[in-house]
């Protein structure tokens, strides 16, 4: 499997019956997609959508019916439509159990930062600010390295999202938890060792006992 689906796979296994969760667009929307059948969660999407469901096929798009990146989703049995004070309302209300965003860059903090790159034009922030300050738990789901340059850094160089350390970082090497005390290293994928993800990581990593397994499933 490639980079993306096994970060998503591994994302999945942290989402719980009956939560209220955010994906993120790009790589942590791939999240829906590795659910166990058993698990019944609901999706939200600030734009105004609880109760997402998977795209639809090719032509059967609604233009009323889109994610917050404005891609198209459907809405499963039950789900409702609401105004964006509401959405924003139970994010920073902290009624979301979980958010997953992608990441350029979190430091040994865990404070990340995902809106913008300097000199290149952004749309804006969007909820990105609220999530991370308002969602019970904020997972991080990102590859390691872009072009060869670490994402994992002593100290973000790019614009922080919030204030806030984050809850975890599933990247396609390893898992990642931030504490007080320094970014923790969790899980190696497998085929992945200790040295290989401290070669791909700019920040200082905490070994507590032996890195379990990802698990994928």
């Amino acid at each position: 499997m490639d980079a993306k689906e096994r970060i998503a796979r591994r994302v999945a296994l942290e989402v719980g019956e009956g939560m209220l969760v955010n994906l993120g667009i790009g790589l942590p929307s791939l999240v829906a997609n590795y659910l166990p059948a058993h698990v019944h969660v609901y999706f939200q999407a600030e734009n105004g959508v609880i109760g997402l469901g998977a795209r639809p096929p090719e032509g059967m798009e609604d233009r009323d019916l889109t994610d917050a990146g404005g891609g198209f989703v459907t809405a499963v049995p039950g789900a409702a439509s609401i105004d964006s004070a509401m959405s924003f309302g139970l994010i920073r209300g902290g009624h979301l159990d979980m958010t997953v965003l992608g990441g350029l860059q979190v430091d040994e903090r865990g404070y990340l930062a995902n809106w913008m790159v300097p000199g290149k034009m952004v749309p804006g922030m969007g909820g990105a600010m609220d999530l991370v300050a308002g969602a019970k738990t904020v997972i991080v789901a990102m590859v390691h390295a872009a072009k060869g340059s670490p994402k994992i850094v002593p100290e973000c160089t790019l614009p922080l999202t919030a204030l806030r350390r984050v809850s975890l970082i599933v990247t396609e090497m390893c898992v990642i938890e931030p504490t007080e005390a320094g970014l923790v290293l969790r899980e190696l994928a497998e085929g992945v060792t200790v040295e290989d993800v401290r070669a791909a990581t700019s920040a200082a990593l905490i070994l507590e006992g032996e890195p379990k397994v990802m698990p994928l499933a």
